[in-house]
């Protein structure tokens, strides 16, 4: 009797701990990590979701990687706190689904811009990763139309240039969108 209590209560243990931990990742297909309610997250996670499928495991999950910040396709040098929000969140999805991922706030050696962000020129893609050991980079831009802004993801090698994957979306350009991309605009 003893015995099999002790084990109800091991076995209730077990499970609750695993209750706590994340949800698996599926192969090859998609991700199966939670989606945020905001729309805004929602998007940025399920791009991320298609770029990890696109890869098909080709990527090793312990090699890191760097995710540079989205700029403005008219302006190369410049970014929007709405691009540096997109790759954030990129970021934190190739996070989620148990990728390396560099942080380059943290570095003096990438090119800064003061309110741009991490940006990164195809020129010094690949001294960038190869001082972090980077088996690839998620570059991208955004565009603004008069009702949506376009948003292009590409994962890169950055040893040849090839485009690994890549995925395009968009958002419907409204108030909040408009004030994160205000900077982009006015300068």
């Amino acid at each position: 009797m003893k015995i099999k209590l002790i084990t109800a209560i091991l076995a209730a243990l077990a499970m609750s701990a695993c209750a706590h931990l994340p949800p698996p990742i599926t192969s090859n297909d998609k991700v199966s990590l939670p989606i945020p309610s905001s729309p805004f997250i929602a998007t940025n996670y399920k791009a991320t979701d298609k770029l990890i499928a696109q890869l098909g495991g080709r990527l090793n999950p312990d090699q890191p990687m760097i995710v540079a910040t989205i700029v403005n396709i008219d302006d190369l040098n410049s970014s929007s706190t709405f691009g540096r929000l997109v790759s954030e969140q990129v970021s934190a999805r190739f996070s989620q689904a148990s990728y390396s991922m560099v942080e380059m706030k943290f570095h003096n050696f990438v090119y800064m811009k003061q309110d741009q962000g991490e940006l990164l020129l195809t020129r010094e893609i690949k001294d960038v990763a190869k001082s972090h050991n980077a088996q690839a980079v998620v570059v991208g831009t955004y565009a603004l139309s008069g009702d949506d802004v376009f948003v292009n993801l590409k994962v890169i090698q950055p040893t040849t240039n090839i485009v690994l994957a890549v995925h395009d979306y968009t958002f419907p350009l409204d108030t909040n969108l408009k004030t994160m991309i205000k900077s982009s605009i006015h300068r």
